[in-house]
């Protein structure tokens, strides 16, 4: 009786919905990821096309050219058709999708953004599981303890990373750790992927070697929102009844934190989990950039310094594809948590 007294709020909370309700909020959900898929496949072709510059003179490079090659250049690309005969050529192709041919590479958008696409998932994919990690981690520490200097030195410099720009970041720890400074020296490469010329394990360390720096910068700058939610969540649990009962009972307070408080406060993570999932991959064009690293967010600084509209274009499509996909999951899985969502 007791063991089920206790657990009761867990087994509460992972009990599935039945009947038709779920489906119906699943439909509900599903509609509305696709309503903001077109929203975005709209906006993204409009808002760039307000970038100024003529990308057809761009890419010749401030060579002379004659208006007739301009021309010429203009039509290969379909910049010569009226504005709404682009747009419903845009949809029509996304739709089925065909991004299009980049301006500057003159490929296919969609393959620049599979061959980049693996890199990005490599950096944000660590940097991910790192930061969520270390945020509930810290958090879950910092809530049972709360009060005390480990929760104040915690929740201060967790607010102070969350709130510092990550380029600015980026840009200090290559100052630091890849230039080198005073009697710290340089131990870092100041940017890409790869050293080159190496095969087998040494590329895989030489990988790894590239992607400290900037993994540091986005587990730095993104931990701290986990580790607040979570501190935040479960300071909400602590004060529960079934959390009394646990310990009146006898269990230890470390038996209590884990095995009942913590599971009924991942609630709110588990769906910032999520959110930062999408956010994490749409986010991380700045450090992309400041270390130059070959993925989506240094292809997407290439294209808008042309203006590359498909290749922009393209991009944007999937960062705000990332962001509502991992909501409409985060919304898909919270009812299964708790069916009280959703009713």
């Amino acid at each position: 009786m007791v063991s089920e007294a206790v657990t009761a709020p867990v087994a509460r909370a992972r009990r599935p919905r039945t009947g038709t309700g779920y489906p119906r909020y699943v439909a509900a959900k599903a509609g509305g990821a696709v309503v903001s898929l077109l929203a975005v496949l709209v906006t993204g072709f409009f808002l760039f096309r307000l970038i100024p510059g003529d990308p057809v003179k761009t890419m010749t490079g401030g060579r002379p050219v004659s208006a007739e090659q301009l021309a010429a250049y203009r039509r290969e690309f379909g910049l010569d058709l009226p504005l709404w005969h682009q747009f419903t050529d845009y949809c029509g192709k996304a739709l089925t999708g065909d991004l299009g041919t980049s301006y500057q590479f003159r490929t296919p958008v969609i393959d620049k953004i599979t061959e980049a696409l693996p890199n990005t998932l490599l950096l944000t994919g660590t940097a991910f599981v790192l930061y969520t990690a270390l945020g509930m981690w810290l958090g879950t520490r910092s809530a049972w303890r709360h009060g005390k200097l480990g929760d104040r030195l915690n929740t201060g410099l967790a607010l102070t990373l969350y709130s510092v720009p990550s380029f600015w970041l980026g840009l200090l720890l290559i100052i630091v750790f890849a230039v080198g400074l005073g009697p710290i020296p340089g131990l870092f490469p100041t940017g890409g992927m790869e050293s080159g010329g190496k095969e087998g394990f040494a590329y895989v360390v030489d990988v790894a070697h590239h992607l400290v720096l900037p993994v540091i910068t986005l587990v730095a700058v993104e931990y701290g929102q986990t580790l607040l939610v979570t501190r935040s969540a479960l300071l909400d649990e602590m004060g529960s009844d079934y959390l009394t009962t646990a310990r009146a009972k006898g269990l230890r307070d470390d038996l209590v934190r884990r095995r009942h408080a913590v599971p009924n406060a991942l609630l709110p993570t588990v769906t910032l989990v999520f959110v930062n999932l999408g956010r994490t991959v749409a986010g991380v064009i700045l450090v992309e950039t400041v270390f130059s690293w070959p993925g989506l967010g240094g292809l997407f600084y290439q294209a808008l310094s042309v203006p590359d509209l498909p290749l922009v274009q393209g991009l944007f499509l999937v960062f705000a594809s990332a962001v509502i996909v991992m909501n409409t999951l985060a919304d898909l899985i919270y009812p299964l948590l708790d069916p009280r969502v959703g009713r």
